[in-house]
């Protein structure tokens, strides 16, 4: 026997197209409680799903920007393995590379160092906000550099791909290793590009595109706890030596000259990017003038950050004691240098 098979007739409205038919009123839906996720029928009858960070037009008029951050903390890890022995990049992956006892050591006191500073600001509602890079000696220093901060003192974290360490091209052969290193310095340790790896002009391409999300994230107080506008987060960049160089040059637009005078930090070691009196962050706001030229910041580059100390974001440094001394004609014209 057959089986029977019905169909339900179908309302003459139901051939109607959507965007004719007469739709239910309703309120917003909000998701979870937070009414930054509105979801809302459009007018040609789809969901539509707005996120504030992706348009401009979801912020009231009148609605103040979040404010920035009050530091940017650059961390490089603890010593590793490798610090110790170079022979263990012949046969452990760059990424897989541990810290040594005394690198956990150095990240626990670098995370009680922070937050020494940052208390000494007297607000009772600071918080810290992570990036990490993803290799193992990385996420080793947060979770010992975390040891000095409450979970209600942590508004997140993200693990971030491209703060990663520079490329050397996998496995490394020792002796290889040597010859090549003794190239960049021939070459130029910016463009020196190591075979199968990266130069430090790639790193500075990702760090470019991480830069970009991070400026995103402040003007958007990404890492604010939902509903707070707090003045007091600190941001913090748990990463590698020449990638945190390299973000500082990209943040302050130094040349490849200057990057190149660079000095590495030591393991566990810290710099502060520090709001000034007009919002942008300068280095002097915490580091003296001694520290960052030990570090290997010019007369020029000390210049501009004392002029981030009270310039207001957006603006122009027109004073740029680079352009004054990159152009030597204007020694005639009595230019100040």
């Amino acid at each position: 026997m057959a089986a029977l098979i019905t169909f339900t007739p179908i309302s003459p409205a139901s051939y109607l197209p959507l965007s004719l038919r007469k739709l239910p009123s309703f309120n917003p839906i909000q998701c979870l409680g937070t009414p930054q996720e509105d979801i809302q029928i459009s007018s040609n009858g789809h969901v539509a799903t707005s996120f504030p960070e992706k348009s401009v037009f979801t912020r009231p008029a009148t609605s103040s920007p979040p404010p920035r951050p009050r530091r940017i903390i650059l961390v490089r890890h603890g010593q590793s393995e490798g610090n110790v022995d170079e022979s263990v990049y012949t046969r452990v992956a760059d990424p897989k590379i541990a810290l040594t006892e005394k690198g956990k050591t150095e990240a626990e006191e670098c995370g009680w160092r922070i937050r020494e500073m940052i208390e000494k600001d007297g607000a009772a509602d600071w918080k810290v906000y992570f990036y990490v890079s993803p290799y193992k000696r990385t996420l080793q220093t947060l979770q010992h550099l975390g040891r000095a901060f409450e979970r209600s003192r942590i508004a997140g974290m993200r693990e971030e791909p491209r703060i990663r360490e520079q490329d050397f091209g996998n496995f490394q052969d020792r002796e290889k290793m040597r010859v090549d290193k003794a190239l960049r310095l021939r070459y130029g340790r910016f463009f020196y590009r190591f075979p199968n790896g990266e130069s430090a002009a790639d790193v500075y391409d990702r760090i470019t595109g991480f830069r970009e999300t991070l400026r995103a994230d402040i003007d958007i107080g990404r890492f604010q706890p939902p509903g707070e506008r707090s003045p007091n987060m600190n941001l913090i960049i748990v990463s590698h030596g020449l990638a945190l160089r390299v973000f500082l040059m990209r943040w302050y637009k130094w040349t490849v000259d200057q990057f190149e005078r660079l000095n590495n930090m030591g393991n566990g070691n810290i710099i502060v990017m520090e709001k000034g009196y007009g919002g942008r962050y300068s280095l002097l706001m915490h580091q003296t003038e001694e520290e960052l030229r030990e570090f290997g910041l010019t007369d020029e580059m000390l210049s501009d950050q004392e002029w981030q100390k009270t310039a207001k974001p957006g603006e122009l440094n027109y004073d740029c004691p680079m352009v004054n001394s990159f152009f030597t004609h204007f020694e005639d014209e009595g230019c100040r240098t």
